[in-house]
């Protein structure tokens, strides 16, 4: 059933993918195969728009259907997580240039149900924006996502500001997108970077003292 469900969303069949998402629920699947399932499809997504298989509309579409895949299982992600501590505050964000979403609402939602305050910038984040909601909420680390590789300059920029300001000795700063690589977060001055969400889940963590 799993593999109906990454059909379900990667063919746009909406009320299909909800459907299967309630009876692997039901049927005692654990919470975070169903996430691991839904970036899976999200990132097929992703690469039919990078060859002109899919577009605009798609994106969008896959994007909505990962939204209504989270509010279901989100509480039961939460539920899990409900003696934990905040471990850390971060401030994330698609750098200047790039519109896609897709990846990095999955990303936040797992650093969310895993314990983490995730301050989302959105899509299209100039470097002076990441740099003002530094100041206002003072975070551990900052999040960086891009998707095409004409952001590696934005991602680049974005930390030479958090530099200029003072505040590059304060957070640790995560990369990550597509096409982002370990050459990729050395360019751009990064602390990290990870291939998919469990891999931020997983360095963020280690950067706040846990396992």
């Amino acid at each position: 059933m799993i593999a109906d469900l990454v059909n379900a969303i990667v063919e746009m069949r909406d009320d299909d993918a909800l459907k299967i998402v309630n009876e692997l629920l039901e049927g005692g699947t654990d919470v975070n195969e169903i996430v691991s399932n839904c970036q899976e499809a999200m990132e097929i997504v992703g690469k039919r728009f990078e060859h002109g298989e899919y577009f605009l509309p798609e994106l969008i579409m896959g994007g909505d259907i990962l939204k209504r895949i989270t509010e279901i299982i989100k509480p039961k992600m939460k539920a899990s997580h409900a003696e934990s501590k905040k471990l850390g505050t971060i401030v994330f964000g698609t750098v200047k240039g790039d519109i896609h979403d897709i990846g990095k609402d999955i990303v936040i939602f797992m650093l969310d149900v895993n314990g983490f305050e995730v301050h989302d910038l959105g899509v299209d984040v100039p470097a002076e924006k990441f740099v003002g909601k530094m100041k206002e909420v003072n975070p551990d680390i900052v999040g960086l996502s891009g998707f095409l590789t004409i952001t590696f300059d934005a991602m680049k920029e974005t930390v030479e500001a958090i530099k200029a300001v003072g505040y590059r000795d304060r957070v640790k700063i995560m990369v990550g997108g597509g096409t982002v690589t370990e050459d990729v977060k050395e360019y751009a001055g990064a602390d990290g970077f990870g291939e998919n969400a469990m891999d931020a889940v997983v360095l963020a963590k280690k950067w706040m003292g846990g396992e």
